[in-house]
């Protein structure tokens, strides 16, 4: 794999998964090694009981967002859907007390290693649907992570 030469931005994600869902970087691993890829994209997982998995060495260049994998980190909290498996949108049940702890300390690392990196979600640097260049809700093409990344670990 090949080494990021610089990082500007903290991307979060969610692995689009249940809350009874209690899987971690091994089965998002079989899940991108599945699509062709090397191996998991992410180069951190925070499981459901808060727990906080390594992916991808953090100086190599990710597999998370199509565009931005050469300067960013990614990060995948599991979850995301209902129990019907619908995508949640800062729903109560979209990730655990645990995992928002563990959230914030990872995004407190991270700025100490990159400080001038910012943190925003996969649906933040989803294309524009019109073409205008100014993304707005309506049309993002993706929900994930499903809050606003860039609101919930401000500074």
């Amino acid at each position: 794999m090949t080494a990021r030469q610089r990082t500007d931005l903290i991307v979060f994600h969610c692995s689009a998964t249940k809350p009874n869902q209690h899987i971690g970087v091994e089965q998002i691993t079989e899940w991108h090694v599945a699509k062709g890829w090397q191996t998991v994209g992410y180069h951190f997982v925070i499981t459901r009981a808060g727990d906080l998995q390594l992916g991808r060495p953090l100086t190599d260049i990710g597999a998370h967002v199509q565009g931005f994998n050469a300067h960013s980190v990614g990060v995948c909290m599991v979850g995301g859907l209902d129990d019907l498996g619908r995508p949640l949108v800062n729903g109560p049940q979209m990730f655990t007390p645990a995992q928002w702890e563990t959230a914030r300390l990872l995004v407190a690392f991270l700025r100490r290693l990159y400080p001038e990196a910012r943190v925003t979600g996969h649906r933040d640097l989803s294309p524009d649907a019109n073409k205008d260049g100014k993304i707005q809700q309506s049309e993002w093409l993706k929900t994930c992570p499903g809050f606003d990344a860039a609101i919930e670990f401000a500074v």
